[in-house]
């Protein structure tokens, strides 16, 4: 598995720059944005670390998830995505927070669709919420994939806001 090189250099060199860390929440992507944060260049002087939370009680306990809203829509929303970012930052003290949560095979809770709900939390704020939506007939790996990608690339593209801001 190749990610792209220039996007994952181009991540560690903004978050080195600006003096930064980031810390992942991951559920659908089962470890891969965590992966691809740990082939960046230099990445031990901002990637601070990530869980993968697959299943409700962990979610609650590790995420501080709300349970019962986690319960009636199986772990998948924008405002769990939300608690997810803005719980792993605080956990690993981090000033990034980056989460998902969602489906990469359609089934009866997902209204066989594919989607899934990813958050960025900056120095304690949610500051980018959003929902993928892939085809029905995505495979599995394909849609984890795509989510991991989509998500580095609008990472990237906060970090260069950020940049232009300041």
């Amino acid at each position: 598995m190749k990610f792209q090189q220039n996007l994952l250099e181009y991540i560690s060199n903004s978050l080195i720059t600006a003096n930064e860390s980031v810390s992942i929440a991951e559920s659908v992507t089962s470890g891969l944005i965590q992966l691809s944060f740990s082939q960046m260049p230099n990445a031990s002087l901002f990637y601070k670390g990530g869980m993968t939370t697959y299943t409700l009680p962990e979610k609650v306990k590790f995420l501080n998830v709300n349970r019962i809203e986690a319960k009636e829509n199986d772990c998948v929303t924008q405002n769990i995505a939300d608690t997810m970012a803005l719980n792993i930052a605080k956990s690993f003290e981090t000033d990034w927070g980056i989460a998902i949560t969602g489906y990469a095979t359609p089934v009866r809770n997902s209204g066989f669709k594919i989607f899934a709900f990813f958050s960025f939390s900056y120095k304690g704020e949610t500051v980018l919420s959003k929902c993928i939506e892939l085809h029905p007939k995505t495979q599995a790996l394909d849609a984890q994939l795509f989510y991991t990608e989509f998500i580095l690339g609008c990472f990237k593209s906060e970090l260069n806001q950020l940049m232009i801001s300041s």
